[in-house]
């Protein structure tokens, strides 16, 4: 289990930490795909998780965030477990149509990096209102599908995009450029510059 990393106002969660673990757990697949499911997204690390949420909820202080959204299902334990550190609730967006979701929803098209196919994201119109103030949280960013098609379900409620908060990015791919330039605040816990898959190297920005 991974030890808690040091906390203050001034400077946060020290994210080295996060970035030995992906050193020291992470695996590189070929297509540039980061393997980190023994402990962000498969089996979670709740210890490493709330230090995550810790630190979202210092980097998002000045934010009037009152609801946290993210994506099914990876992206679920960060949200819940930083949700706490906000004390708000968590809503996130459903990739199937579930027949415990009735009346009224919106609903966008999200590419998938990983999985190499098109969702129907939807959430229902009474979790997502024009007066809330919506912090986006995920476990990958990469070229940015995902949370472009969470930005489009908030601006089509009418709702505010107040940040969006990334465990982990990776830099080599434009989505986290991209959403900056679009003028969004992006805080990536730990940044990928580089990953070689013949020699399982991992460099951080």
């Amino acid at each position: 289990m991974i030890k808690c990393g040091k906390y203050t106002k001034e400077g946060g969660w020290t994210m080295e930490l996060l970035e030995k673990r992906i050193q020291k757990d992470g695996t590189v697949k070929p297509g540039n795909v980061l393997k980190v499911d023994s402990f962000l997204n498969h089996q979670m690390d709740i210890e490493l998780f709330g230090e995550m949420g810790r630190e979202f909820q210092r980097l998002f202080a000045d934010k009037p965030i009152n609801k946290i959204l993210t994506i099914e299902a990876s992206g679920i334990g960060i949200a819940c477990i930083a949700a706490q550190y906000f004390h708000v609730p968590v809503v996130f967006a459903k990739k199937s149509q579930s027949i415990n979701l009735d009346g009224d929803v919106y609903c966008t098209k999200i590419e998938s990096f990983t999985h190499k196919r098109i969702y129907d994201v939807i959430v229902s119109k009474k979790y997502l209102k024009p007066e809330d103030h919506i912090l986006i949280i995920d476990d990958f960013l990469a070229n940015g599908c995902a949370v472009n098609g969470l930005i489009d379900l908030i601006e089509s409620a009418g709702a505010t995009v107040e940040g969006i908060g990334i465990a982990i990015e990776k830099g080599q791919q434009a989505g986290g450029k991209l959403l900056r330039e679009k003028g969004y605040r992006v805080e990536s816990l730990a940044v990928i510059e580089s990953m070689n898959d013949e020699t399982g190297e991992i460099v951080f920005r």
